[in-house]
This record gives structure tokens, C-alpha cells and sequence, in this order.
């Protein structure tokens, strides 16, 4: 059984498949319109969610599949202290495949131990979001024309941003993709990303004007109240950069604006009609890259189980 709870599930030939298979969906969508008939998705969000629990709902019912699932565990038998492995057993009987979003690092990874479908990690604390890293990767080769030979900035929440981690061991596998990472020092990026790297493939820097200047992509991050033990480090860090017209003016004219949203501050609204931002388009593309992550990996299922037979 195949799952994808971080990146590294995927192989680099494994992901130009998906590319490829998102860009004749976005072509030839009405020929998926059937590709998923008969078969249901879980969506098992322990944390809130739009744009990725939207994305995932509308990939499946646009190849033709039904969606179950819940947001909060309230309604849920999880109130009554069921075990996130029982949840997982008794939800795989009923669905095709499982996403998965939980405030516990790790989680995912727990539940595709038990499952008898596949799992996917929708992001799991501040751990990784490697379906938000296939529609960065998307997204990236749309817009840049490659996924090589880039100057990739990340800014804000380092520490604790579960999809610039995911992004860094994705593009680290590409040849000369050097990062820049910019963060206050409360929350760098954290060692186990940092040692995957060699020491002349980032640099960490405090200065966004400095950084913005070398961007092929600058990668925009919220800081995430969530994540704060202490109101007051959130309140005193929220706002330590700001994307706005001003800085986007020393930018290259080819450098284009990503940020997997929800954006509070860190954006102007002004630079959105700037045509290098490209987060709102981001957004769209993530529903074409789980329409095609959901077909692969229903082919690797009927794959597998014909290895099997």
C-alpha cells in the first residue's frame, strides 16, 4: 500500500508523473470526469482548513467520487476517547482513501501503519504538508518554466511552518537550488531541515529587503498564532515582515510570489494585482495536483493489488 505522509514517498520521477498528470487534467478535465465513479474519500481534519479540506473535496467530486469526513472531532466518536488508529480502522472500511490533517506531528504517519487504503497527510502540526509542496512544485514549473537552478526565499515562520519544511526537501533534490532563509531568530528554520542541506546551499539572513533582491521565488509565510505558547512572542513577532509594493520594487521582474495561505498581514492586498503574485493561482493549482495525486494513487492500489494476485 502506497501513502504519501512526506514527500520523500515520492520519488523525482514519481512527481514529474503527477506534474504531467496535472497538466493534461487542467487541459482535458472533461476526460476525468468519471476516473473516481463508485469510490469514496475520508477527510479526517482535527485542525480547521479551506483551501486544502476545499481543494481535496472538489478533486474527488470533479473525477466523479463522493467525500466523507468531518472537521473537529466534536460530532465524532473521538469525543468519547476513541484512538486516532481505531478512527483510522473503522473509517478505512468505509472509503477508498484517507486524508488526513492533525494537530500531532507524526499522526499521519501512525494511521497509514493501520490503514487498509491509502493515506495522505494533509499537514500534520509543524511537522509537514506534502500535498501543499506538490502544488508548490506545480505551481513553480508552471510559472518558472523549471524546478532546477532557482533562488528559493522562504520568509516569516520557519520554525514551525509545516510547508516550507516540506518544500525544502522537495526542491533540495533538484540540482542548484540554493534557499535563503529569513526568519527572527525565535524561528529559524529548525536543524533536521538544515542538515539535509550542504552548507553553501542556504544562507540565513534577518533582512527581507536583502533576500527579496535575490529571488527567482520568494515563498511567504504567516506567523502562526496557533503554534504560541506566549501571546505576547506572537504579538511582538507577527508582523516582523510585510510583503508590500515598496519591497517589490527591488525585486526582479521575473520573480513570482507564493504564500499557502491564509495570509493575515504578511501580504499588502496592494501587491495581489502585482502579475508576479501568484498565490491565488497557487490555490488553483492545488486542486488540479490532488485531482492528480488521487488518481496515482489509486493506480498504485490497482497496481499493487495485481503485484499481489
Amino acid at each position: 500500500m502506497r501513502h504519501l505522509t512526506e514527500i520523500s514517498d515520492f520519488s523525482i520521477e514519481e512527481i514529474s508523473r503527477l506534474i504531467s498528470v496535472s497538466r493534461d487534467i487542467m487541459t482535458n478535465e472533461q476526460s476525468y470526469i468519471d476516473a473516481m465513479k463508485g469510490k469514496v474519500m475520508a477527510t479526517l481534519f482535527y485542525e480547521p482548513s479551506t483551501r486544502t479540506k476545499f481543494s481535496f473535496e472538489a478533486a474527488m467530486q470533479r473525477l466523479g467520487g463522493t467525500v466523507i469526513g468531518f472537521t473537529g472531532t466534536q460530532d465524532t466518536s473521538v469525543s468519547k476517547g476513541e484512538t486516532l488508529k481505531d478512527t483510522v480502522r473503522m473509517v478505512a472500511a468505509y472509503s477508498d482513501l484517507i486524508v488526513m490533517r492533525h494537530f500531532e506531528a507524526g499522526a499521519p504517519m501512525q494511521a497509514a501503519k493501520v490503514a487498509t487504503v491509502p493515506v495522505v497527510n494533509a499537514g500534520d502540526g509543524g511537522n509537514q504538508h506534502p500535498t501543499q509542496t506538490l502544488t508548490d512544485i506545480l505551481t513553480i514549473s508552471q510559472e518558472k518554466g523549471r524546478l532546477d537552478n532557482l533562488n528559493i526565499v522562504l520568509v516569516g515562520d520557519l520554525k514551525y511552518g509545516r510547508t516550507v519544511h516540506s518544500l525544502v526537501k522537495a526542491m533540495s533534490r533538484y540540482p542548484n537550488n540554493k534557499f535563503y532563509f529569513v526568519s527572527p531568530k525565535e524561528l529559524k528554520m529548525p536543524d533536521y531541515i538544515k542538515n539535509l542541506l550542504d552548507e553553501n546551499q542556504y544562507e540565513e539572513l534577518e533582512n527581507l529587503d536583502e533576500a527579496i533582491q535575490k529571488a527567482d521565488v520568494l515563498y511567504m509565510t504567516r506567523v502562526q498564532r496557533e503554534r504560541f505558547e506566549y501571546a505576547e512572542q506572537y504579538e511582538r513577532l507577527k508582523d516582523v515582515y510585510i510583503l508590500d509594493t515598496n519591497k517589490m520594487a527591488h525585486a526582479s521582474n521575473e520573480m513570482i510570489v507564493l504564500h499557502p495561505l491564509p495570509r493575515v498581514n504578511e501580504i499588502a492586498e496592494a501587491v495581489d494585482d502585482d502579475p508576479r503574485a501568484k498565490y491565488f493561482q497557487q490555490a488553483k493549482y492545488g486542486m488540479y495536483a490532488r485531482m492528480a495525486l488521487i488518481l496515482t494513487l489509486e493506480e498504485m492500489k490497482k497496481r499493487g493489488q495485481n503485484d499481489i494476485n
